[in-house]
């Protein structure tokens, strides 16, 4: 190359590099930065946890730059931390309009404190009012999830088989685990072959059943060859009052 080429190319990039420096710049946000201004935020989600004029409040404060100076990322961040959000989207759409996608969670179980299990395995929190009381509770020491969340989907589907609704599981420290029923009832297995316990249990529980009237009040499972089933003591009548000798006539 020449050094008249050279300085001829040298001079084309100087003149792109000015012409391209103020649009980088407006796209960027470093100049122009309160022009073209947002006016209209639509959402798109179930409504049913996150109402549309939540997610307006939170994301207004950070519109108050123009079209090419809003960050995005952080608009997103204010959004997924609302609770019950699961996963947000947001996107511009010229000229002034923020578009929101918001997924909100499908919780199924509640979990150990105040929070619940999404329907993907997740974990979140949302206020202690709007946790629903008709989940069944799960309970375990940190890092137990995914095992007691195992653990429950056996039991359940395997206690449903015999007419029997598994409300809560219950892991201790040691590894021993208790089911409580919908009725009231609790059934104690113990930490060890767990699910073998519990499918002999259910194996003799028509037998059981069809001999009492009343549910069991707790089984105990922890016995190596067979188990206890405590029952509810049969009330016990009233004593009748003493009868008062009425008078005659003389």
């Amino acid at each position: 190359m020449t050094r008249a080429n050279a300085i001829r190319l040298t001079g084309w990039l100087l003149a792109l590099a000015v012409l391209a420096l103020p649009v980088l710049a407006v796209l960027r946000g470093w100049l122009a930065a309160g022009q073209w201004p947002f006016k209209f935020v639509t959402v798109d989600a179930p409504d049913v946890h996150v109402p549309a004029t939540a997610v307006v409040q939170v994301v207004q404060p950070l519109l108050q730059k123009g079209f090419f100076a809003v960050d995005l990322e952080r608009v997103r961040a204010a959004v997924a931390a609302l609770p019950w959000a699961a996963q947000v989207e947001v996107r511009k759409r010229w000229p002034d309009t923020l578009v929101v996608h918001l997924r909100e969670h499908q919780p199924w179980a509640r979990w150990t404190g105040d929070r619940l299990i999404g329907s993907s395995g997740d974990l979140f929190a949302v206020p202690p009012a709007q946790l629903p009381q008709s989940l069944p509770q799960l309970d375990g020491p940190p890092g137990s999830l995914s095992e007691v969340v195992a653990f429950y989907r056996f039991a359940s589907t395997a206690c449903a088989q015999h007419g029997l609704r598994v409300s809560a599981v219950q892991l201790t420290a040691r590894g021993s685990y208790t089911l409580g029923l919908a009725d009231g009832a609790r059934i104690v297995i113990g930490r060890e072959h767990s699910q073998q316990r519990l499918a002999r249990f259910l194996t003799v529980w028509p037998q059981l059943a069809a001999r009492h009237a009343q549910m069991f009040v707790y089984a105990d499972l922890r016995y190596a060859n067979g188990f206890a089933v405590h029952w509810p003591q049969p009330a016990i009548p009233a004593a009748a009052p003493p009868s008062t000798p009425s008078a005659g006539n003389a």
